[in-house]
């Protein structure tokens, strides 16, 4: 063979069945990485959608669930609050009683007291004390009452003073105290000044652990004494 001879190219043919084996397969793998492809490109849309209408739901109930809370808040704010109220009427209620009480005690007491002066209206003048009572309101509080009365028809008018003198025992001794105490603030609500009666009430206050063991009341005319009771508690 010359140099000019023209070039040869030598190619494998492959059979016919194979060929088409191979096209049929080529064309399900594209149709297979369509599908794919439209499948990927329609999902992210659809979740997103799906999440979407779910948040939406879950906000509704969230909604409807802070109403109805706040319904059922607003009706138990208000029934405590009526709860609150019938308890302080109860309480308030129960102090009138109790005030009551003890204006209806204190007019039996007046009235005896009363009763017993009528008898000494036409009797001999002079000051008296009708009745001294006491009471321990707290472990060093006492409370006192009396009644102090002037005997006769009452013409004249008696100014005075009251005194009281409490025997106590403190730290195992006896002790004695006055009230009002000398140059003391109170003395004004010791004075007296009446023509018929005057009642008298009030409450001491003793040292931290005495004990009282008798109560002695004095009516001063001019710094001397004119009545005097005394009472054990």
């Amino acid at each position: 063979m010359s140099v000019s001879s023209p070039k040869v190219m030598i190619r494998s043919q492959l059979p016919w069945p194979m060929r088409i084996f191979l096209f049929l397969l080529s064309g399900a793998l594209g149709a297979t990485l369509m599908w794919f492809y439209d499948t990927g490109r329609m999902l992210p849309g659809k979740h997103t959608e799906n999440v979407q209408e779910q948040i939406e739901r879950y906000r509704a109930q969230v909604e409807k669930l802070t109403m109805e809370r706040d319904q059922l808040s607003a009706t138990a704010n208000s029934g405590e609050s009526k709860l609150n109220m019938e308890h302080a009427a109860q309480k308030q209620l129960a102090a009138q009683v109790r005030t009551l009480e003890a204006d209806n005690m204190r007019l039996k007491e007046d009235l005896a007291f009363f009763e017993s002066l009528l008898p000494n209206a036409t009797g001999p003048q002079g000051v008296s004390i009708r009745r001294l009572k006491i009471d321990q309101t707290a472990p060093n509080q006492i409370r006192y009452r009396l009644l102090i009365m002037q005997g006769g028809k009452g013409d004249q008018q008696f100014v005075g003073s009251l005194q009281l003198v409490v025997n106590t025992l403190v730290g195992g001794k006896n002790a004695m105290m006055n009230f009002p105490a000398a140059n003391s603030a109170e003395q004004e609500k010791f004075k007296l000044s009446f023509k018929h009666y005057q009642r008298v009430e009030g409450v001491l206050t003793l040292p931290e652990g005495a004990t009282t063991r008798l109560v002695q009341a004095r009516v001063l005319e001019r710094g001397l004494i004119r009545a005097q009771v005394s009472a054990n508690l």
